[in-house]
């Protein structure tokens, strides 16, 4: 299973997303457990709101953080949270 750069990337409805104080960083939620995030993966994952393809996020963080050259990153990660379940495509 791959990442389809045709179609909106989604935040799996079972699990959730959130900030946590206490470890200072976002962590996935889901019923089994918990999955600490580092900025990157988070920066991705907030991203996958069902409305962007793989190529605007990838233009919306190379835009944020003034760089280029970071599809191949992006790409392997969201193949990985494909792979988790923690994202979808329609």
């Amino acid at each position: 299973m791959t990442i389809n750069p045709d179609q909106p990337i989604s935040f799996s409805p079972m699990h959730r997303l959130q900030w946590e104080e206490a470890q200072q960083k976002f962590v996935i939620l889901y019923p089994e457990g918990m999955v600490e995030l580092n900025q990157s993966s988070a920066e991705i994952l907030q991203l996958c709101d069902g409305s962007r393809l793989l190529g605007q996020i990838v233009a919306d963080l190379e835009a944020k953080f003034a760089t280029a050259g970071l599809t191949n990153d992006i790409t392997n990660f969201l193949n990985v949270a494909l792979q988790n379940g923690w994202i979808r495509q329609a």
